[in-house]
Parts: structure tokens; sequence; C-alpha cells
């Protein structure tokens, strides 16, 4: 069941929380109060152990249109766009990049300036084979924030990042795939099934383990080859004394469905 509208709609799902951008007005543009009520959601998200995967979208027509230009004190002599980064998106998407718990994105319609950066930030997006991406920011002389600059060169390669974000051009979500920048595009009457049953699948695989990839997967960024076989054997060594562990052998010895821990009946 939907909580009560406002700035963001939280759905607890069987093992996982759809939360869902609400100002369709604004296609889903970002203020203050969406910030602070998304990022306590994701951190509450983290928290629950019977949440074990979130699912991020946008309602309306689009997924995203990035900063709400009209909030006041984002132009003139004495704005501070670093203090708005540092405050809103940043916090954002390092909630995202740090919760324990895989983050699932769904894509349709516009996602635009940042809001196409907190769609790359995501652990798995989707997008409708028709969205459209576009790092607008250099149309209001300004260069891709929350993190684009890092994702843009990292998911899609230094010349595709230089052209994107010096361009401008946007993108279609069959694009975005190809570059890499997506997990998948399918159609746009598909991509929130997909991504809910994408949802249902991670709430029972087990949990430890995802959030184990997720931070080995995030120290790989910047890990050199040998630093980074020495954090998968300390892995390795934590998880291979889990329950979970224990349990997905035997499921594999007795050819059946593994059953972890926590997860939904």
């Amino acid at each position: 069941m939907a909580e009560e509208a406002g700035p963001l709609l939280v759905e607890q799902r069987q093992g996982w929380r759809k939360l869902t951008l609400n100002r369709p007005q604004k296609l889903n543009a970002f203020d203050a109060a969406l910030h602070a009520t998304l990022c306590d959601a994701l951190e509450d998200a983290g928290r629950d152990p019977a949440c074990r995967a979130v699912l991020l979208s946008g309602a309306g027509r689009g997924f995203c249109a990035g900063q709400d230009l009209a909030e006041p004190g984002l132009t003139g002599q004495e704005a501070d766009l670093g203090a708005v980064l540092d405050r809103g998106w940043n916090r954002l998407v390092r909630t995202i990049r740090d919760l324990p718990k895989p983050v699932v994105c769904a894509v349709h319609g516009v996602a635009a300036g940042a809001g196409a950066s907190i769609a790359f930030a995501c652990d798995i997006t989707l997008a409708a084979e028709d969205a459209r991406f576009a790092q607008a920011f250099i149309r209001i002389g300004l260069i891709p924030d929350s993190g684009a600059t890092w994702t843009l060169t990292h998911l899609a390669g230094p010349a595709r990042a230089r052209a994107l974000a010096m361009l401008g051009d946007p993108i279609s979500g069959s694009e975005a795939a190809a570059m890499g920048l997506v997990w998948r595009a399918v159609p746009s009457d598909a991509v929130m099934g997909e991504a809910e049953k994408l949802c249902d699948r991670l709430a029972r695989l087990p949990a430890g383990a995802l959030a184990a990839t997720k931070r080995a997967l995030a120290a790989a960024e910047s890990n050199g080859f040998d630093a980074q076989l020495a954090l998968e054997a300390q892995m390795q060594r934590e998880l291979g004394r889990s329950a979970d562990y224990a349990e997905g052998v035997a499921a594999f010895q007795q050819k059946r469905a593994a059953r972890f821990e926590g997860a939904p009946e």
C-alpha cells in the first residue's frame, strides 16, 4: 500500500520497496523537500532487514528532469551551487551507492540533467526503449554533476562521455543500453513490470552476498588487481561461514531451490 501522497510515494512490497518520485507536474524535478524525503526513505530501507531491494521510479510522463530551477537561491551572484550539490544531489548519489542493498531504477520518458545522473548511479537500471537521457547541463552553462562526470566516463568511456557532456544531445534508452549506461532497454509498456520482477528476484537472493558484491564492485573502481584479489578472499572467507552459503550448497547438492535467510515466502 502506498503512503499518503507527497513528493515521494513509498510502497512496501514482499521483500522490497518501491520509491516513486511524485512531482509529475514538474517532471519530478527535485527540490529540497524531495531530496530530504528520498534520502530518508533510502536510509530507512537500508536499515530494514525485511527490505532486500529498492526500486526507484518516477510518476507521470517522465522519470526525472533533474533540479527544479524555480527553487529559490539557484541564480544570482549569491547562489552557491556547490552547496546545493553537497546538501542534496551528492548526498543522494552517495546514499544510493552506499546502500547495502541493490537499487533498481526504472526509467521512462525524460531523464535529464541530474535525473540522468541518479539513474546511472543505481545498481541495475532498466530503461524504456524510447526514454530520453540528456546531459542538459551545457545548455545552462554548467558541467554534468551528481557523479555524472565519473559515471559517464566509467560506463560509456571517455570519448562518449566527452561528446555527451559537451554537446548535451539526448539519447534514447536503446542507445543508452548500447553504450553501457544502463543495463537493458525494454518496450515502454514493459519497463515497470520488468523492474518489479527483477526486485522480486533480488529479494529472494542471499542479502549478505548481494551487499558484499556491491561493495566489491565499488572497490574495484579504484583498487589495483592485487588489492581486489585480497578483498575477494576476505569477503569469501566471511561469506563462506554464513548460513546462506551452507543453504546454497545444500540446495545445489539436493537439486532443489535454495531458501535464503530472511527471503520472502
